[in-house]
């Protein structure tokens, strides 16, 4: 990633120095590749329209795996199930089956919105004082010790048996043909796969599987995982327990048993996913949708709460009005995020108090419209990388599915010749004895990845996603704001520039004493970034860090679906 530090600005040589910077930047970095004659400036590219169904994944091959689907008699779950079975293969530096997923299904029988948390624990048998025993302060990015049950296989089969339509044989052979065959590796997919090669391969089988000839695959050049395909084949004909329960299972615990883990096949077998109800907000008439902890979709509905009270639109896309007044909620909806998003299972967690409208009237008197908070308090209550892909059928229902295995392709644990990488949540729990987010047995952790939707008087209307740990929430908050405040199309919602605020308080334990970092993507005014600068924000000019959007759009009048994806990385909107 390439970064440009401007600071702030104490005084008028650094000012100079500042507007020079972005007149270069401004310069080398237009708004659009090309000129459009419709639509904003920043638009790439027009949104994909289509009648019958439709699919955006982050790889077009995905993508093109489901719309197979639904042409051969699946629904939308069906598809989004190949389509991450798929996407497990050819993009595992963001997920795979040692990974945790969450999904909203909007069904078209029941009319209604379901929620599905298939985050896995924390192992029985670590005990929170074997970390205080060893000196462990934090747990660590990777190795043993972060590695969480893997939750995805079994949220698979329970989507599949409340929604699917397909036989699960049917909807895996994809991607099962795609590891047997191989397949070309797609541009970003490449460069990240390198990266986490670098960082993962001294660990053992993680070079055999995902380092032929000793590097990690070029762009273009084909890919096979014949174990992927054989651990697929078995899940595919003995279900969710040949994963948990099985032989496979003993091969997952064997081999974090050599690594020094704590994984059990009592680990395993006890996993279960849990059907949730998602939490909502109005904004603007909208009622915009999200998953209760213990992820951190509640901060998108608190920030939309704040965000409410201001007059968006007539400040304008891009200013540094509308600008000051996202960093500052976000960082007043992030705090809230740190001190209380948890595992409910093992906490009161006030949900409802933190996603009312009265509480964000509460926590908007720390606003100021004219300074940068350097820090601000968490509520007082009493309580108690990533893939996203969007898929839509016929008869209307609608997938938001969210899989990863934390920090790109995980924990670099890659059990004997089965094919994939266990995932390393658990790094996300804090060793303190007196936080919410406390590391304990059979936990489940305070989890980034968060799929959403958006309904319009009780009817569906945008089902999407951005993946990309703490941008997570910040980019739903844009999307929503570019689309309802800003009037954007669905693809130009995720083509403007993004904002990404780093240094707000965190569920680890990291506490925000300086008013953290606004990172900025090209495209930006400068003069917005001058006023933003003047306002005490430090700006640094950034790449690779804004996440990847999907969405589709239901068009009520027309009966047709818009499908986008995200212009930044190698995926694909597409139809039928």
């Amino acid at each position: 990633m390439n970064f440009i530090t401007l600071g702030t600005l104490p005084n008028q040589t650094n000012m100079k120095n500042y507007l020079i910077i972005s007149a270069l930047l401004f310069v080398l970095h237009p708004l659009s590749a090309q000129d459009r004659v419709t639509g904003l400036p920043f638009a790439t590219r027009s949104e994909v329209i289509a009648q019958h169904g439709m699919a955006c994944t982050s790889q077009p091959l995905a993508t093109q795996v489901a719309l197979d689907i639904l042409k051969a008699g699946g629904n939308a779950i069906d598809a989004a199930i190949a389509a991450n079975a798929v996407l497990g293969l050819v993009e595992p530096t963001g997920n795979g089956i040692g990974g945790d997923l969450f999904a909203i299904v909007w069904d078209a029988k029941t009319q209604k919105l379901y929620g599905l948390n298939a985050s896995g624990r924390s192992p029985y048998d670590l005990s929170f004082d074997y970390f205080r025993k060893n000196g462990i302060t934090r747990i660590p990015a990777f190795g043993p010790l972060p590695v969480s049950v893997p939750g995805c296989v079994d949220g698979w089969f329970e989507l599949h048996k409340k929604f699917g339509n397909l036989p699960v044989s049917d909807i895996l052979k994809p991607a099962i043909t795609y590891a047997r065959e191989g397949f070309p590796v797609s541009e970003v997919i490449a460069y990240y796969w390198n990266s986490n090669a670098l960082k993962l391969q001294k660990y053992p089988g993680f070079k055999e599987i995902f380092m032929p000839e000793g590097k990690a695959p070029a762009k273009g050049e084909i890919f096979r995982n014949p174990f992927l395909a054989e651990t697929l084949e078995k899940i595919a004909t003995g279900g969710r327990d040949a994963f948990y329960k099985g032989e496979m299972a003993q091969v997952i615990v064997d081999y974090m048993k050599e690594q020094g883990g704590f994984l059990s096949m009592r680990d395993l077998a006890d996993h279960h996913s849990d059907w949730v109800e998602p939490i909502s907000t109005s904004y603007r008439g909208y009622d915009v949708w999200e998953l209760p902890p213990n992820g951190q979709g509640t901060a998108v509905l608190q920030q939309l709460n704040m965000l409410e009270k201001f007059d968006i639109a007539s400040m304008g896309y891009g200013s540094s009005e509308y600008m000051h007044a996202f960093i500052e909620t976000k960082k007043l909806a992030f705090e809230d995020r740190a001190k209380f998003y948890s595992d409910p299972d093992f906490n009161q967690i006030p949900v409802q108090t933190l996603i009312s409208k009265e509480y964000a009237k509460e926590r908007l008197k720390l606003y100021d419209s004219e300074k940068a908070a350097k820090s601000v308090p968490a509520g007082n209550l009493e309580t108690g990388n990533t893939i996203y892909l969007t898929t839509a059928d016929k008869d209307g229902n609608m997938v938001s599915l969210i899989q990863s295995n934390y920090r790109g392709m995980g924990s670099g644990m890659t059990p004997g010749k089965l094919g994939f990488v266990l995932q390393d949540r658990g790094e996300m729990f804090i060793i303190d004895a007196n936080h919410m987010n406390k590391y304990e047995p059979h936990k489940r952790p305070f989890h980034t990845i968060i799929p959403a939707f958006i309904t319009k008087n009780g009817k569906p209307f945008i089902s999407f996603g951005l993946m990309g740990g703490s941008m997570q929430p910040q980019g739903h908050v844009q999307m929503v704001v570019n689309l309802i405040d800003f009037g954007m199309n669905l693809q130009e919602a995720g083509d403007a520039p993004r904002i990404c605020h780093e240094g707000s308080s965190e569920p680890t334990g990291e506490i925000m004493t300086d008013g953290g970092i606004v990172y900025l993507e090209s495209g930006i005014p400068y003069e917005t970034v001058r006023n933003l600068l003047g306002k005490g924000h430090q700006i640094q000019y950034i790449n690779g860090i804004y996440g990847g959007y999907q969405a589709i759009k239901w068009d009520e009048k027309n009966k047709v679906y818009y499908g986008a994806s995200e212009s930044r990385k190698d995926g694909q909107a597409a139809g039928y």
